[in-house]
């Protein structure tokens, strides 16, 4: 029986060589749909005719997710775009910050329907100034609600294509999907795998693995806030994990007692003797989600080294940061909180560095130090493009 890896790889360089016909022989063999290669960009007719197939109230929701998420995304590209330039006698150092040029949303099918994911992919690349954004789904999950989020978030190039295939289509291109230059998105993992062996054709954003929620919480937290908040996450997937960390046995005892045995399995309790040993073993998690269900939560905002999210004080469940709060809920997982970061405008961004001199006398020392390392590193051509311009 062939591996994940093995499958995957059949299917990219399926499509590298087939394009579009590998793409609809997918969609009928995954999706039990058949296409024709002209169906597989859903016209942009489509999207705004889905607002009004959907409920006002659920219109009303979008409208105040992506009004949220675009203010924080906003804010945050204000904060990290500015370029700058240094003087040091005369060199000039700096950064110009730009976005990517294209980018490819995966948007996952699956148990449900994700038309929050839409939007936390969607409203940063375009905050961030992405210039072309293509977003692919398996067709079975163009429900009315996903269309009309993409329409809500500014989406103007959207396929039903799903799956590994739908990874291949962005990295390698096909005669309707034109290449991207960087992919994000969570999925399945058959999806997460393709974003691996693509990664370097095209930049990712992470390989997300299934849902998680560390929640530190004590006598004074109310018990139904932890149980639902605990099940909440745990019912994303049958792989997604929950975990308390408490140090009152009596709070674990109460959870224990009303959790939903269908799920119970995906929820792990601890007993710590003190709260630092909570953000001790939270931080050795690095969890994609940390919930702080404690009374006055900021001052323990120090102690947090490793979360993809925080979620501070008893009001805060993380269920808001997954619609409405603003922050992407497009996190890392797995632990790769130690050195990942979540999806946000910073994700569509790349710096370039600007280095200028001007070949005076004042910059000898640095001339003589860059000619000393190319000598002693033996790269001849380096050492003859120093002489050849050398201070003098």
């Amino acid at each position: 029986m062939a591996t994940i890896f093995q499958t995957v790889q059949e299917m990219i360089e399926e499509v590298k060589r087939d394009g579009d016909a590998a793409l609809c022989g997918y969609a009928e063999r995954f999706d039990q749909v058949k296409l024709t290669p002209s169906q597989l960009q859903v016209p942009t007719v489509v999207l705004r005719q889905a607002q009004n197939k959907v409920p006002t109230h659920f219109q009303k929701a979008l409208k105040e997710c992506a009004a949220n998420i675009r203010a924080f995304a906003e804010a945050e590209k204000k904060a990290l775009t500015k370029n700058w330039q240094v003087r040091r006698g005369s060199i000039r150092l700096g950064q110009n910050i730009r976005p990517v040029d294209s980018v490819g949303v995966y948007i996952p099918g699956g148990r449900y329907p994700y038309p929050s994911t839409v939007l936390m992919t969607i409203i940063p690349a375009l905050v961030a100034g992405v210039k072309r954004i293509a977003m692919v789904t398996p067709p079975k999950n163009l429900t009315p609600e996903v269309l009309a989020a993409a329409s809500f978030a500014g989406c103007k190039e959207l396929y039903q294509v799903g799956g590994a295939g739908a990874i291949a289509a962005l990295a390698y291109g096909t005669q309707s999907i034109q290449p991207v230059d960087f992919i994000v998105g969570p999925g399945n993992a058959y999806v997460t795998e393709a974003k691996r062996q693509v990664y370097g054709r095209v930049g990712i954003d992470s390989l997300a693995g299934p849902s998680e929620v560390v929640i530190i919480a004590d006598k004074t937290t109310p018990i139904e806030y932890i149980l639902n908040d605990l099940l909440a996450q745990a019912e994303h997937d049958p792989d997604s994990r929950s975990t308390l960390l408490s140090p009152d046995k009596t709070v674990i005892a109460k959870v224990e007692a009303g959790l939903d045995p269908q799920i119970a399995a995906r929820v792990q309790l601890r007993h710590v003797k003190r709260l630092t040993q909570a953000f001790e073993q939270a931080n050795a998690l690095a969890p994609e989600h940390l919930e702080v269900l404690l009374k006055n939560a900021e001052r323990y905002l120090p102690l947090i080294h490793h979360a993809g999210a925080v979620f501070l004080g008893p009001a805060t469940t993380a269920v808001l940061g997954d619609y409405s709060a603003g922050p992407s809920h497009v996190l890392p997982t797995s632990g790769s909180a130690r050195f990942a970061s979540g999806l946000s405008v910073a994700t569509f961004m790349k710096r370039s560095s600007v280095i200028g001199f001007s070949g005076k006398a004042t910059e000898r020392s640095a001339w003589e130090a860059a000619l000393t390392m190319a000598n002693t590193e033996g790269m001849t051509y380096h050492a003859r493009s120093l002489r050849a311009r050398v201070a003098s």
